[in-house]
């Protein structure tokens, strides 16, 4: 099948996350809160906050020609959810045609505790994170001396949830494209698999025919830029986490003179294939997928087996038994987990190793029988209710970014399927199999307006890598890659577990972060935490 695995840690999972270590081996519980309504401006209004509006004074020095009418618009801040503020951007579809239809992008900000040295965009990933959602929990992800420094804003990017959202399948569609078989067996599989996939890429073209090959990076950097007038600043002080980094890499190219301080976390080299990508995520998430079998049979009782080799292979051969048998789940809308939704579940437990107690429960209970806590992890990685509803769009924008930034290459079309498979399986025998293959970009039925060919960033300040030696979802080699190709880049290790360092890992990354952020100090060539 192909399966796209975010590169993210979304607000939802931030959130999530903590419950999960409240979590016992009984049911588990409906997770989050309920949201509240959204106001015009995209976020979430509060009925009970006030109808203050404030306004930024725009930048606009420095415009491109033809986009002055952007860079020069005045941002209207108004009362949202508590302390926060909303407001919306607007910014063209089409860059290459400015003086056609626009889109309104959703902002939320959190006010500096203190006198504002100016603002920290922040993007959480996906692609498909909703930076709205991320800059509202900003208090659970940044520390306070930098909130009490700089206003955090986040915005949704194009297509993604507030931000004319791009929804192809609807609910129970997508509920079956994600429950779908992952690594067909035979030739009837493999050809219903991809019909699948086609369905879907011809419901995005049809769904968001004007939209759907506007929703690329490149775009997306082009917009921070026009946010970056519009809040007043000379240069953008930034913090992308995981792909969230490609964003922050995409908008240096394009500006390098206008980075200020830029922290890039969970890093994504920019270079790679499609099929370079999955193929470095099979790595990643194997090597993770080892770090908790490690940490799980150390700790005796381990559900999987009494030695490393025999509980790894129990994963992929759990996974070929869902294949054959789904478990029976309670009080979900999906009532049985499939292999589709077990990997997913067990997926997500490698993004923080708070999870993997959760994840060894999990396994328990599904060996005697019962698909019910792997399937409310497989909710929280797919931002999905028990009622089967999704919150956002996440899971379809995911592609939609995705196939514009790195489409399926024609050299690739022409690889030989059988040895791809076996080169991933190779790399990853437990999640191998899931990674190769192209999703849903092999029939995508738009191409990206632009691509960038030089990602190096001459001339900009000192940029902050940070990556993480057993990241799943980012492996750290690309952190290495990318500190390399950027002229300016300053790799920070941390040498752990999880996904992306800062705000989870320990004192050490968030005190050199946080150095950087507030002094603009630079930390030496090799520092590891």
């Amino acid at each position: 099948m192909g399966s796209q695995v975010r590169t993210s840690r979304t607000a939802r999972w931030v959130a999530g996350i903590s419950a999960l270590s409240l979590l016992v081996a009984c049911t588990p519980g409906e997770p989050g809160t309920q949201e509240p309504e959204q106001d015009s401006a995209g976020a979430s209004a509060d009925e009970g906050s006030s109808a203050s509006t404030t306004t930024s004074t725009p930048l606009a020095d420095g415009a491109p020609e033809g986009l002055e009418e952007f860079y020069s618009q005045q941002l209207e801040w108004s009362s949202c959810e508590g302390d926060f503020e909303c407001a919306s951007l607007t910014v063209p579809m089409d860059y290459q045609e400015p003086d056609g239809a626009t889109i309104d992008l959703a902002l939320l900000r959190s006010a500096a505790s203190g006198d504002a040295r100016g603002s920290l965009v922040v993007n959480p990933g996906g692609p498909g994170g909703s930076g709205v959602d991320y800059a509202m929990l900003s208090g659970m992800t940044i520390s306070g001396e930098v909130r009490e420094a700089y206003d955090v804003v986040g915005f949704d990017p194009r297509g993604v949830a507030r931000s004319a959202p791009i929804t192809c399948f609807e609910d129970e569609q997508m509920d079956e494209f994600l429950s779908s078989d992952p690594s067909p067996d035979d030739a009837a599989e493999e050809e219903a698999s991809e019909q699948l996939m086609e369905d879907f890429a011809q419901a995005c073209g049809e769904r968001a025919p004007d939209l759907v090959g506007h929703v690329s990076t490149v775009e997306a950097a082009r917009d921070m830029d026009v946010l970056r007038a519009a809040l007043g600043d000379e240069q953008i002080t930034y913090f992308g986490a995981s792909y969230g980094t490609f964003l922050g890499t995409t908008y240096a190219a394009l500006f390098p003179d206008r980075v200020g301080r830029m922290v890039l976390d969970g890093a994504i080299e920019p270079d790679l294939t499609g099929l370079e990508m999955g193929l470095g995520q099979a790595e990643g998430f194997e090597r993770a997928t080892r770090a908790y079998v490690e940490d799980c049979v150390a700790g005796g009782e381990c559900p999987l087996g009494s030695d490393v080799e025999s509980a790894m292979a129990r994963i992929p051969a759990f996974l070929d038994e869902l294949d054959a048998a789904p478990l029976p789940v309670q009080g979900d809308a999906a009532e049985e987990l499939t292999e589709g939704w077990g990997m997913y579940g067990i997926i997500v437990a490698m993004y923080d190793e708070n999870a993997w107690s959760v994840l060894s429960q999990a396994f328990e209970q599904a060996f005697a029988g019962d698909g019910t806590m792997l399937m409310y992890l497989a909710n929280l990685y797919a931002s999905r209710s028990s009622d089967g509803s999704y919150d956002g769009n996440g899971m379809q924008s995911i592609y939609a970014v995705n196939c514009l930034d790195r489409p399926a290459e024609a050299e690739e079309e022409d690889l030989d399927s059988a040895a791809v498979e076996q080169e991933f399986e190779e790399v990853s025998p437990t999640w191998g199999r899931y990674l190769a293959g192209d999703g849903a970009c092999g029939s995508w039925p738009a191409e990206a307006a632009e691509t960038i060919e030089d990602y190096s960033a001459q001339g900009a300040d000192p940029i902050l890598v940070i990556g993480t030696t057993r990241d799943p979802a980012t492996p750290y080699e690309w952190a290495e890659g990318l500190a390399q190709t950027l002229d300016s880049g300053v790799l920070l290790t941390y040498d752990g577990d999880g996904h992306t360092a800062y705000g989870r890992s320990n004192d050490c990354i968030d005190e050199v972060v946080d150095a950087y952020l507030l002094e603009g100090t630079v930390p030496a060539e090799g520092t590891t935490c």
